[in-house]
Parts: C-alpha cells; structure tokens; sequence
C-alpha cells in the first residue's frame, strides 16, 4: 500500500488516497485514531467509480468517523480509471438494453454481470484489508457497509476478520449466491428502498430470508435507489456501534 495524497477535513478526519498494487482507493480516520488507540474498520462498499461516487463516500466516511471508526473502500475491478472488462461491458450493456425495453432480467445476464466481479473483487478487498490492519492507527473488529450486495455477502462468508455487515439491497443476485447466504452467519442490517427502479424487490427480500444469520434486521424505505432516509443510515450506524465496540 502507498499513499499518494492526504487532507486533514474541517472535522479532523485525516483523509489519505492510496494505491495497493494498481487498485486506487481512499482510508479515512478519525482523529482520535492513534497507534495507542486503534479504531475499528469499516469497509466501505460501492457499486463502482470512486471519483463519481467519493461525495457520497466522503458523506459515509466523515458519519463513520463520528462513531469512533475509520472507514477504508476500494475501486472496483472495471471501474473507474481502472482497465475495461469487455465481458462485463457487455454484460452491462445487456442488463440496460433490457430495462429500457422493458424486458425481464435474465438470470444469465445477471450471472454474466456479478458472478465474475465477485470472484475478481473479494481478494482485492481482503488484500486491501491485510494491508489496512498493518497500519498502527487502525485495529479490528472489521465491519462492510454498502454494495454491491453479492460481494458484501462472499466476503461475510470467507473473511473471518468481519464481524458485522450492513448490506444494501441495490442490485441483481445471481441466484447462486443464494446458496452462500444460508452460510452467513455474522449480524446483519440490510437496507432496502421499496421503489429501487434497479432493484428485484422480490429478490432481495428472498435474499433476506435465505441469510443464516441469527441477528438479521431488514430496514425497508419508501423512495428510489439514492434515496436513503437518514435516519435509516443513523439505525445502520448504531448496528455498527453496537457490534464494533
């Protein structure tokens, strides 16, 4: 991991840009973090494109940091300025000719589209995870927080450094991963907005049965996919809290 440029935001959290390997991504901290006081880990998920997506990032992470946590994301394979992957260009192509037409979505195109992101990017997030944890500021336990919820579910199921997740039911699941979910076992809070126009409401709330977690907790919301009320992130923070601290 090398850092390439950090900023001290107006409420102290110690904003840093690195790279690990060719993957470009952004560690956030909170004051109070020190090699004598560790915070505890977020990993921040996203659906792709760090730079479109970092003002809403940076919104999660300086929330994040409140709590006492810092929070760490990654870009995705595919995404951002990193190399194009004609498969899932294609794929993507795909899934968009098909909503604006109208049409179902195929569970091959969501197969074509997710399951290979999901093999490439769960060992980038745990290599980024390695490399976070060698940092003296920052200490365990580890949460993820965001999408794209089938990868937030493979890391639930092989990375044991993760204690809690909250999940966000915003995208197409191949129905394999189904099958991974009945092995997730660590607490959950997932959110879902009603009116997702990109999301399978029927899906996620199947999704949501299928987990094996004893602790799970579906906070479902009236509006569309941006449309997160905050007092929805603030209960998701306080589910952190609760099993981070």
């Amino acid at each position: 991991m090398q850092f390439t440029s950090e900023q001290r935001l107006d409420d102290g959290v110690l904003e840093r840009d690195f790279t690990l390997g060719e993957i470009p991504g952004i560690l956030w901290t909170p004051a109070s973090a020190s090699a004598s006081a560790p915070a505890p880990l977020i990993l921040v998920g996203h659906p792709g494109g760090l730079n479109k997506m970092r003002p809403r990032l940076v919104a999660r992470a300086r929330d994040t940091a409140e709590h006492g946590f810092a929070a760490a994301t990654i870009e995705l394979p595919g995404g951002g300025d990193r190399p194009r992957w004609a498969a899932a260009e294609q794929a993507r192509a795909d899934l968009r000719r098909a909503m604006e037409t109208g049409e179902p979505v195929g569970e091959e195109i969501v197969d074509r589209l997710v399951l290979p992101l999901v093999e490439k990017a769960v060992p980038e997030w745990r290599a980024a995870l390695d490399a976070l944890l060698s940092l003296p500021e920052i200490g365990g336990p580890v949460g993820y927080s965001g999408g794209v919820i089938s990868i937030g579910v493979r890391l639930a199921v092989v990375e044991p450094r993760i204690s809690a997740a909250v999940l966000y039911a915003g995208s197409f699941v191949p129905r394999i991963m189904f099958e991974e979910a009945r092995q997730v076992t660590i607490p959950l809070h997932v959110l879902l907005q009603w009116d997702d126009e990109g999301n399978d409401r029927q899906a996620a709330l199947d999704l949501f049965d299928a987990f094996g977690a004893k602790e799970k907790t579906l906070n479902a919301n009236m509006g569309g996919h941006t449309g997160v009320p905050q007092f929805a992130g603030d209960a998701a923070a306080r589910f952190l809290t609760r099993h981070l601290r």
